[in-house]
């Protein structure tokens, strides 16, 4: 059993050794943070990201439904295959027992000019009539400035970035914009919605966005549904799907569910699968990176046996224990992770932080970073751990090395 002083002793050998030789023990630590800053940083992010699309999934309440034309398991060809919910889709789910209210909705980039300037936005059509409530309950919009607007009037609300990012001059509220030849006043401007996309668009009543677009009256590229209270959200989603899927085959000739309907809930449980594989696939890269960093350290803590062979002979002769001589090795080793550790950690925090705040800015989704107590922990841990097993094989040869034949091969 190793005594206390006895490990102080160990403790105060094993900085001897690794200051004696810190060239090749700053590139082994190199080894373990560059694994650690891959892990810390790229789960922050992830674990980050889960949380806020969960936070906003939630906020649209147990009560909605969403219908779009397309297969949600080809998201890429949902959105890009240019198909649309009929009017007799929308008019067949406005029937389905259960359903409050129907919200339509289409999107489309257009040009927009304002003053002597012209730039792609991305527009949305909704009915001010029906939507203004459900959107304001259920997707958290608020004013930043100005009014709602008066359906099937010339009137738009823009996003929080259109005012300011889009055009090189603030987008005003009262002042004219022009889309296709046709004014539109600014009558309000909204509140952060927490994506690029939603902060970055343009909304205006829907009958006004099928004029604008030609796109047929009654038709649309989604449908939000707002459920009757009191009725179970899973009940009415499937009682959609079946009525859908019975007009499809009355108008087609095919009951192939070539729509999707799905509840907010289901959306959580999809866009929680994905980010866990992601999260997976990053322990998996990260993990390799740790691995050769182990390796590495394997490799120096060997070298440093052979180096000090004379060294653990002349220990041992003296009457050091085999515990003794394992815990230098095991001490070294430790060290090695847990200095890699803390240097990926910060590294990685600190990525992971730059990217947020660069994320609020530039990219199309806002990110954040979640940088919790337990992910440093974690991270810490892991690297001495890292570090001690590495360590082990090593520190058990030299503890197994007797004095004489040490003092030998050292000859």
């Amino acid at each position: 059993m190793v005594k206390i002083t006895e490990i102080k002793e160990c403790f105060q050998l094993a900085l001897r050794n690794l200051r004696s030789r810190s060239l090749r023990s700053w590139l082994t630590i190199f080894g373990i943070v560059i694994g650690v800053f891959l892990i810390i940083s790229l789960l922050s992010l992830s674990e980050g990201l889960k949380q806020s699309i969960s936070r906003e999934l939630k906020s649209l309440g147990g009560e909605m439904i969403f219908i779009l034309p397309g297969d949600i398991s080809n998201m890429m060809a949902m959105f890009t295959s240019g198909a649309k919910l009929e009017k007799e889709d929308i008019e067949t789910i406005e029937r389905t027992r259960g359903v409050e209210t129907v919200l339509s909705t289409s999107y489309q980039s257009l040009v927009v000019r304002y003053g002597n300037e012209g730039k792609m936005v991305f527009i949305n059509g909704l009915s001010w009539e029906k939507g203004i409530e459900i959107m304001k309950k259920f997707q958290g919009w608020s004013l930043k400035e100005g009014e709602w607007p008066t359906p099937g009037k010339r009137e738009v609300i823009i996003g929080k970035l259109v005012k300011t990012e889009i055009f090189e001059k603030p987008v005003k509220v009262d002042s004219e914009i022009i889309i296709k030849g046709k004014k539109f006043k600014v009558v309000g401007i909204l509140n952060s919605l927490g994506s690029k996309y939603d902060d970055s668009s343009l909304y205006l009543d829907l009958s006004l966005y099928q004029d604008l677009t030609g796109e047929k009256r009654g038709t649309a590229q989604m449908a939000m549904v707002k459920v009757r209270e009191g009725n179970d959200v899973n009940k009415v989603a499937k009682d959609i799907k079946e009525n859908l899927i019975e007009i499809r085959k009355r108008r087609v000739g095919t009951d192939v569910a070539d729509f999707s309907v799905i509840t907010s809930e289901k959306m959580e449980d999809i866009a929680s699968k994905i980010l866990a594989i992601v999260q997976f696939v990053v322990i998996v890269f990260a993990s390799i990176a740790i691995v050769v960093g182990g390796i590495g350290i394997t490799n120096t803590m060997f070298t440093s046996v052979r180096e000090r062979t004379r060294e653990i002979g002349i220990m041992k002769a003296v009457g050091a224990k085999n515990s003794v001589v394992l815990s230098i090795f095991l001490i070294e080793a430790g060290i090695i992770g847990i200095i890699g550790g803390l240097g990926g950690t910060l590294l990685g925090a600190i990525l992971a932080k730059a990217i947020e705040i660069y994320g609020q800015v530039h990219p199309i989704f806002y990110l954040s970073a979640s940088i919790t107590p337990g992910l440093i922990i974690f991270g810490l841990v892991f690297s001495l751990l890292v570090g001690c097993l590495s360590g082990f094989f090593p520190a058990r040869k030299a503890a197994q090395l007797k004095p004489v034949e040490a003092l030998r091969r050292f000859e």
